[in-house]
């Protein structure tokens, strides 16, 4: 069994992960992998190269030559900042609908698996628990009610200065975890031995805390 600990976050689209993993890494010292951002920088390179989305040879391709490079919180590709460009929600609907196809999860598998180095690393996305780091001693599902996901897009892409249409987020989300869970390649479910941590109510700081709780218990014994 690999020694370096891995906190696994799984859970739809805009249930907060990203937010929580980066705090939980920050407060245990850990490394952080957004492995939805992989799938993002794959989407808006297919964009920019005018590769079409039915072509899964190209984009797997794409996805195993992806020069990227995490600082932080911002996102480098080919030494560009894109970490606003990649959630775009072109670039997300994209990253959605060509995240099922298998050999491109399988081109960015091995560089997901390299983010895990001493002394942890705290995970997010929809497979983390379940195929990329299996063995993940606290796998957490961090699920939302819609209504409420919807309402943090909302909020966060107006506070970027960007206009949205709550009514139309609401069925984007929708439509994406129906995409996520009826996709043949690593649908987005549940570890068996994942516990669920509903954050519908829950405040970010709330959210982080009851990761945190969870992994004290764990790491005690």
């Amino acid at each position: 069994m690999n020694p370096i600990p891995v906190i696994a976050i799984d859970g739809p689209t805009a249930s907060g992960k990203g937010s929580v993993a980066h705090l939980v890494a920050q407060a245990l010292g850990w490394s952080v992998l957004d492995s939805g951002a992989l799938y993002r920088l794959t989407a808006l390179a297919a964009l920019r190269r005018g590769i079409a989305v039915e072509d899964a040879p190209a984009l797997a391709q794409a996805a195993a030559r992806l020069d990227v490079r995490f600082q932080s919180e911002c996102i480098y590709l080919k030494g560009e900042d894109v970490t606003d460009a990649i959630r775009q929600e072109q670039v997300g609907n994209l990253a959605s609908r060509i995240a099922g196809y298998p050999d491109l999860r399988r081109a960015l598998l091995e560089r997901q698996r390299a983010f895990r180095v001493a002394p942890g690393l705290v995970a997010d996305g929809r497979d983390m628990g379940t195929v990329v780091f299996p063995d993940a001693p606290l796998k957490v599902f961090l699920v939302a009610a819609a209504e409420a996901r919807a309402k943090r897009r909302h909020k966060q892409l107006i506070n970027k200065g960007i206009s949205a249409n709550i009514e139309e987020l609401l069925q984007d989300l929708r439509a994406r975890d129906a995409r996520d869970m009826q996709r043949a390649a690593a649908p987005l479910k549940p570890a068996q031995d994942a516990r669920e941590l509903d954050s519908s109510c829950l405040t970010l700081e709330q959210t982080v805390q009851a990761v945190l709780d969870m992994w004290k218990v764990i790491s005690a014994y």
